[in-house]
């Protein structure tokens, strides 16, 4: 007979992956241990291998809900704008706001992608792909013909622009809306000024 599940397996669940993230953020994934992330959930130990079996599972499953539900977060905005430039502003203050909050998921990234398994690190990395691919087509609309024979231009424009957005997060964490509004709004104009200048 097939094990039922709890009706608060989903809400321990995501207990479960927002307390293993900080552990792994403040503690480091290496010396970080299952009996902290479950005594820091208040569960027992037998009971957080119910859910996974091991810290590499676990630590693919919290990268693996961040970075999903941040490339589809990013993937609905809308592209039916009035202009190129006003979709970069879009996509750019969409993702300050996808960031707030999520500090410990985005700190372990760096460190926690290269030390799982080579299949996990591909699902991620395609996320990660996913969202460079969507911010380089905003760029080459702005200007179409800045980047025609020249792809790793266009990449380089795409990773600074992304530089530029990871770097307010990193460096403004108590950032409100408006104060993120204006920021993306900023670099939006910082990137369309200087795409049209190539």
């Amino acid at each position: 007979m097939a094990r039922t599940i709890a009706k608060d397996h989903d809400e321990k669940r995501e207990r479960i992956l927002g307390t293993a993230a900080r552990v792994f953020a403040d503690e480091g994934f290496a010396r970080a241990s299952m009996s902290q992330i479950a005594k820091d959930c208040g569960i027992s130990k037998a009971n957080i291998y119910h859910y996974y079996s091991s810290k590499d599972a676990l630590l693919f499953d919290i990268l693996d809900t961040y970075l999903r539900k941040l490339r589809d977060r990013l993937a609905s905005v809308a592209s039916e704008g009035p202009t190129p430039e006003h979709h970069l502003f879009e996509f750019l203050h969409e993702t300050l706001l996808a960031y707030h909050g999520m500090d410990h998921e985005h700190k372990i990234q760096t460190e926690g992608v290269p030390l799982l398994p080579l299949d996990q690190q591909s699902v991620l990395k395609g996320y990660q792909r996913d969202m460079v691919r969507q911010l380089s087509e905003i760029i080459q609309l702005i200007s179409p013909n800045a980047f025609t024979s020249d792809k790793a231009k266009l990449r380089a424009v795409t990773m600074s622009v992304f530089g530029m957005v990871n770097w307010f997060y990193m460096w403004n964490p108590g950032a409100d809306s408006g104060e993120r509004a204006e920021y993306a709004k900023m670099v939006a104009k910082l990137t369309t000024d200087g795409v049209r200048g190539l």
